[in-house]
């Protein structure tokens, strides 16, 4: 077999592939979203009930850091036109889904926009949303907001931070309903939603959108054969019988970079 050939069995899979899509698949779902505000804006005024929210920005595959070197990456995050900071989760996994984690994505909203020089009271108002695939509270409601709450006096307390879990299994004729339906639809013919039909179409079955969407598999392949490659590079220094030239020739990485994972090894 020759390269062009393994590169065009390979391109075809990818197309196969792509058609196999919906909005449930995070990676899909963060291109459909990336670069235009008003795909957004449309599910968030479903899922918030706001009608009237603008959105005046929207970032994908957004990286957050703490101060104790520990990341999270924010599949989208968007701001509306009253400074509201919204993150929109994809999860598949019941598990990837968990209390702590929205508990914990909040929280770096909340380090990472409160400026160093800025008062408590000047942080802005955040929403966590996840949108799941089955319903991982298990009540039969097509989304919960959850909030703080004052026990002793019966209200709710309000801090500004809200988490949502929209159950991805809902179906019925109102708009989360329409809207949860239209993020398992493979076909965008089957869509309620124009605008969303619009935008998956466009990945689909444009020749522009399937080389985007084409080459962002190929950077994921690449992502995920770097991640084995160094993940074997450390267990071969983890085990200490081979030679940084030996691990070099197994791995096709240079004596530079596998210095670099050794050295962060250690740290």
């Amino acid at each position: 077999m020759t390269i062009t050939t393994w590169l065009d069995q390979q391109h075809e899979k990818d197309l196969q592939r792509l058609r196999r899509f919906c909005l449930m698949d995070d990676d899909f779902m963060t291109k459909c979203f990336e670069g235009d505000v008003k795909y957004i804006q449309l599910v968030l005024r479903i899922i918030l009930c706001m009608p009237d929210l603008i959105v005046v920005d929207v970032r994908t595959q957004v990286f957050m850091e703490n101060l104790l070197d520990r990341s999270v990456r924010l599949d989208i995050l968007a701001t509306d036109s009253k400074g509201r900071k919204i993150n929109v989760e994809i999860q598949r996994s019941d598990k990837g889904a968990g209390w702590k984690r929205a508990r914990y994505n909040s929280s770096m909203l909340d380090t990472h926009f409160l400026q160093k020089s800025g008062e408590l009271d000047d942080l802005p108002d955040t929403y966590v949303v996840f949108i799941t695939e089955h319903d991982v509270i298990g009540k039969g409601k097509p989304l919960y907001h959850i909030g703080r709450y004052n026990f002793d006096t019966n209200e709710r307390f309000e801090d500004g931070s809200h988490i949502l879990y929209v159950n991805g299994e809902y179906r019925d004729e109102t708009p989360i309903g329409k809207l949860m339906h239209d993020f398992s639809c493979t076909d965008p013919n089957d869509m309620y939603f124009e605008e969303l039909a619009e935008r998956v179409r466009y990945f689909k079955e444009s020749k522009e959108g399937n080389v985007i969407m084409c080459r962002a598999m190929e950077e994921m392949r690449e992502q995920t054969w770097q991640a084995s490659r160094n993940f074997m590079v450390l267990r071969m220094l983890e085990i200490g019988k081979y030679a940084l030239e030996e691990i070099a020739a197994v791995s096709g990485l240079s004596l530079e970079e596998i210095k670099k994972l050794q050295a962060g090894q250690g740290a």
